[in-house]
């Protein structure tokens, strides 16, 4: 069982899931695709944090509950303390970015509460008061480049050079304003996808070319179809399930 909400920190989500018994304990088989996110999550007793993808991650193990909170595209620096290229493409024991015993004390209490999820976001909240505020340029950055906005263009409106907002950008993305541009793309045409859109007709909306070059995005950044993903998403869906980023 998969469920997810608005948190109270401007611009997550928080969410959790529950592997009921007898679903077997091998790789998820459901991939979850880049979205310029970081997540904090919690496992069973662990806390970690999920770096920036640039390609599918398939989660695996045989944990059975996870909460998490899904930061948006450049907040989760300053809160979890690490610059975003230092975890792209990883999944790092916050044991490693807060020391051990502070890691071992937050997960345990976040296993004693009654709703992980509810501790899990209430140690995002109180991290996120005792931090410095995340860049504002940066998030006003990855609006205009989810808006379909050119990165020449996000550039000179915000008056910074090119090696300038690549410097900043690896730092609250993980990735170039270019990658997350294309990420940010991705997930748009297949929002379209998932409420019905022809795949034709996705494309152009989200900002590609054309289907054919959606569809070399997929493959590029997903390993997958955009029909295998959608079947596979209707099938999550309709189990209130979907993918984690464990």
């Amino acid at each position: 069982m998969y469920e997810e909400r608005p948190s109270r920190l401007d611009g997550a989500v928080v969410w959790s899931r529950t592997v009921e018994p007898g679903a077997g304990t091998g790789a998820d088989p459901y991939p979850v695709l880049p979205d310029g996110c970081m997540d904090l999550l919690w496992s069973d007793g662990r806390l970690f944090v999920a770096g920036p993808d640039t390609r599918a991650y398939v989660p695996e193990g045989p944990v059975r509950r996870y909460a998490g909170i899904r930061f948006a595209p450049g907040d989760a620096p300053a809160i979890l303390g690490v610059p975003a290229r230092e975890v792209r493409d990883r999944r790092v024991d916050a044991g490693t970015l807060w020391g051990g015993a502070e890691a071992r004390r937050l997960g345990e209490r976040i296993a004693g509460a009654a709703d992980p999820a509810v501790a899990l976001e209430a140690l995002a909240l109180r991290r996120a008061a005792d931090s410095p505020a995340p860049d504002p340029l940066m998030r006003a950055v990855a609006a205009r480049l989810d808006a379909g906005r050119p990165v020449a263009e996000t550039a000179d409106a915000f008056g910074l050079g090119a090696r300038q907002l690549h410097r900043r950008s690896l730092d609250a993305f993980g990735y170039g304003p270019k990658t997350l541009a294309r990420i940010l793309r991705l997930q748009r045409a297949l929002a379209l996808v998932g409420a019905g859109s022809p795949y034709a007709e996705a494309a152009i909306a989200a900002g590609c070319a054309d289907q054919a070059h959606l569809a070399r995005e997929m493959r590029a950044l997903a390993g997958t179809t955009v029909g295998a993903y959608a079947a596979a998403r209707r099938e999550r869906w309709e189990t209130r399930d979907r993918p984690d980023r464990t």
